[in-house]
């Protein structure tokens, strides 16, 4: 499978997005470990995902939200950055 490039906007929506589930996990005091754990997937991959490292599956959302007990809206206000937050209008 061949790898797909990112662009720069799309880079800064990925760090966003691990920065806030980052914000989140922290808040719940958890380790990237237990996490992981719980959402059925390495810590290390946890990391990566929180470091904007990598493009995840929409499922893998799912997983990290069921892991927090909270909707995938949680962790991805304000993304893409800059655009219009109202997509019915």
């Amino acid at each position: 499978m061949d790898e797909i490039k990112l662009t720069p906007e799309e880079i800064k929506c990925l760090q966003e997005l691990g920065r806030q589930i980052r914000e989140i996990r922290n808040s719940k005091a958890l380790t990237q470990y237990k996490l992981g754990e719980i959402a059925g997937m390495s810590g290390n991959y946890i990391g990566e995902i929180e470091r904007g490292k990598r493009n995840i599956y929409y499922m893998t959302l799912v997983r990290i939200a069921e892991a927090f007990n909270c909707d995938v809206a949680a962790f991805t206000k304000g993304i893409p950055v800059n655009k219009k937050t109202d997509c019915k209008s």
